[in-house]
């Protein structure tokens, strides 16, 4: 299905688990009939859409259909995966829906999926079975669908599947079949169900970190689970938010300069496009830090935060830090509601802790 858009739209695509649906009713019309299939229509929460099908293969005990997962303007790293639905016939009666190759399998608590289960999620696997039902043949005999993503377990390392214990492949996600862009929302449900597993597991505290980078660090130097350990990128403020709901005892944000500015500075959400570092703001605590006025004014002239502390006189630069992570911390921890004790850490690019401060809930 073409979704209408006018010039200035971002296209709108479709769900692992929609794809998924598509191809499992594509694979029944195959058997059913014994005839290829080329397009399906499926009855999406949203509405209804079309689907290509790019492959389709079938004899009387068995066929298997294919779809081309398209994320229209999303960012997401499924876009262009081949989804695919074998689907053969079972003495028992019922419809069983499984994972085959490249769909995860669950190995931690916290998700929606049950542990040793694929994951296919519940509304992903409520369209399946109705799609497939819209057509079953009433002949009593039960129905196999097992669903597969080629190249599945590679894409799965992109994603933060592994960090989620979903091993071996990618997950059947979606709630309304579409995929609205920007990838946003995708985030974000990600960083809860992030949360959620290391709830399940145990952890009573978490670990916040703006990036790949920062969350290497973190691991280094802290005993902590890694269940523990989450990348909120520049949600930390909605990170915090769902941290506060979940009762975690502490949160840790660790993070470099730059973004631990932001967060002093009160900006939640650290992205380029929405906030920028405040020098008057680092010029302030610099004076707070006893850094002489003469000093200071050359500091205005820093171009980034990284600058700035570069710029900065050797003998400050540990309360300089230690201060900005203070500042940092008790921002964050009244954006989690006062409920939670916050610690910031800021590293050097190369790992290093500059500085860190706590405060309480």
């Amino acid at each position: 299905m073409t979704l209408k858009r006018d010039k200035h739209a971002l296209r709108s695509g479709y769900t692992t688990g929609a794809c998924a649906a598509a191809a499992a009713k594509a694979a029944v019309i195959a058997l059913l009939r014994q005839e290829a299939v080329s397009e399906v229509k499926v009855a999406l929460p949203s509405g209804e859409a079309s689907f290509r099908v790019k492959r389709c293969l079938f004899d009387r005990t068995r066929a298997s259909c294919s779809v081309i997962k398209d994320a229209g303007d999303d960012p997401d790293i499924t876009n262009g995966a081949e989804i695919c639905a074998a689907v053969s016939w079972k003495n028992e009666p019922g419809i069983e829906i499984r994972g085959g190759k490249g769909v995860g399998i669950i190995t931690k608590p916290g998700l929606e999926v049950a542990v040793g289960t694929a994951a296919i999620n519940p509304v992903p696997r409520q369209m399946i079975e109705s799609s497939v039902r819209e057509v079953i043949d009433k002949n009593g005999k039960g129905l196999e669908v097992i669903i597969s993503v080629a190249e599945g377990e590679k894409l799965a390392r992109k994603t933060l599947n592994p960090r989620l214990g979903i091993v071996r492949g990618i997950s059947i996600l979606g709630t309304t079949g579409i995929v609205i862009p920007y990838s946003v929302n995708a985030y974000k449900a990600s960083l809860y169900q992030a949360l959620d597993v290391a709830l399940a597991c145990g952890c009573r505290q978490v670990v916040l970190t703006t990036g790949r980078r920062s969350e290497k660090f973190a691991q280094a130097k802290l005993a902590l689970p890694e269940e523990c350990f989450v990348q909120a990128g520049d949600f930390v403020g909605y990170s915090l938010e769902q941290c506060a709901r979940r009762s975690f005892e502490k949160v840790i944000v660790w993070g470099m300069m730059g973004k631990l500015s932001k967060l002093a500075a009160g900006h939640m959400y650290t992205n380029v496009s929405d906030s920028r570092v405040d020098i008057n703001l680092l010029t302030k605590i610099a004076l707070d830090c006893g850094v002489p006025g003469e000093i200071v004014k050359s500091l205005k002239a820093a171009v980034t935060a990284n600058h700035f502390r570069k710029m900065l006189p050797p003998e400050y630069s540990k309360s300089f830090c230690e201060q900005l992570c203070l500042l940092a911390a008790e921002k964050c921890r009244d954006k989690a509601g006062g409920k939670i004790k916050v610690e910031c850490i800021m590293s050097s690019y190369d790992g290093m802790v500059l500085g860190r401060s706590c405060v309480n809930a």
